[in-house]
């Protein structure tokens, strides 16, 4: 039975559809648990644009005194104009153009979050040529296994991401020729919507490993950024609409050996907005099938590309009709693609033209996801709750 009250259901009638609905006062009880139990051990938390880029869900964030974690130019710009700390911002991604570089360097940003050799070079000359020093972390690959979709698993050496271990040593050898570069930190990120902590103990473990190996050379590390991935219930969003974050930070507190000086920065993003937003949209025609009949929506891969992507699920509520007959059915969207599915042989109240469909949990990647593919117009969101 879903969460949404009468009166915001009755709400909903009256916007046009597909629209992404935020519930903003979910995201502040989100955000207060989080900053709650970060500052229980001093952790900096730094708020993944990636996921959701919202221009006011990221107002929100920031006015409770998050950083920003950025993989793109323009997710720093996007930052930066709506208030976001510069010595909060952190600046990931394998593969920085040289304009993007330069404007983390003209916003005085905290680190660059570098992956590579020649992305060092690059930062150093750039930084140069701008009277610059460039504050760096080095990615480091930890070959650690995030348990879950291939996708988006990111800390494998078989993966794209970090400086691997067996290139690390020549690489912090030739560091002391980059003289526009101050390395300031150790950056990890090992995958994304990953539900089983003991991989973030594993982490743990191989980040102390790295450590040690700085430390028997004398090299000073002033941050541990240990990334993000805490994974969020897709299938029970009402039962558990804010993560534990309390038994995520006592992990890293327990088990990851801070050296003293050191601060230990985290960059979530689906954790934090995912399960306040909500794709809203209606149906336009319930078709017969052979096995299961079809509702074919209004939204579709345009609006929410993760089930056709990752084959990703996400629950689906009628909530025009939330306690009618239970039918079989595929739910579908408009796009000329096969992969246009929401979900397949769902049991859901009994289905017509004009009922208001809820795909839940889409505060993270959904709308920042969107795209204008067969020239369909990117729509609009609505909030609730005060803000």
């Amino acid at each position: 039975m879903t969460e949404f009250s009468k009166d915001l259901i009755h709400k909903f009638t009256a916007i046009p559809t597909p629209f992404y609905h935020y519930d903003m006062g979910l995201l502040d009880r989100t955000l207060h648990v989080l900053t709650a139990e970060a500052e229980k051990y001093g952790f900096v938390i730094h708020y993944a644009l990636k996921a959701n880029a919202n221009h006011i869900m990221l107002k929100h964030i920031q006015a409770q005194g998050l950083g920003a974690d950025c993989v793109s130019g323009n997710e720093v710009s996007r930052a930066v104009e709506v208030g976001f700390d510069t010595q909060k911002i952190v600046f990931a991604g394998v593969g920085k153009s040289d304009d993007e570089i330069k404007t983390g360097l003209l916003n005085n940003i905290h680190s660059f979050n570098c992956e590579s050799w020649q992305e060092l070079e690059v930062t150093d000359q750039l930084a140069g040529e701008m009277n610059k020093i460039a504050p760096v972390a080095l990615r480091l690959n930890p070959n650690v296994s995030a348990n879950t979709h291939k996708y988006i698993t990111t800390g494998l050496e078989e993966n794209k991401f970090g400086i691997n271990q067996w290139e690390l040593e020549s690489i912090v050898d030739r560091l002391t020729t980059l003289k526009n570069i101050r390395l300031i930190g150790l950056h990890f990120h090992i995958g994304s919507q990953i539900t089983d902590l003991s991989a973030f103990k594993s982490l743990c473990i191989k980040i102390n490993e790295f450590q040690q190996w700085f430390s028997h050379r004398r090299i000073e590390i002033q941050n541990l950024n240990v990334g993000g991935g805490l994974g969020i219930d897709y299938h029970e969003p009402d039962k558990h609409p804010v993560v534990d974050f309390a038994s995520f930070f006592r992990l890293f507190h327990d088990f990851l050996e801070v050296y003293p000086g050191q601060t230990v920065h985290f960059e979530l993003g689906r954790a934090v907005v995912a399960q306040c937003g909500s794709l809203i949209s209606k149906v336009l025609y319930v078709k017969n099938g052979v096995n299961t009949d079809f509702v074919i929506l209004d939204a579709g891969m345009t609006e929410l590309i993760r089930p056709a992507l990752y084959q990703a699920y996400h629950k689906i509520e009628n909530i025009t009709n939330p306690a009618g007959i239970s039918k079989r059915y595929d739910v579908v969207g408009p796009i000329c693609e096969s992969s246009d599915c929401f979900g397949k042989a769902l049991q859901l109240p009994e289905t017509s033209r004009g009922d208001l469909i809820a795909i839940r949990s889409t505060g993270a990647y959904g709308e920042v996801m969107s795209s204008n593919y067969n020239l369909r117009e990117k729509v609009q969101a609505f909030y609730s709750g005060e803000f």
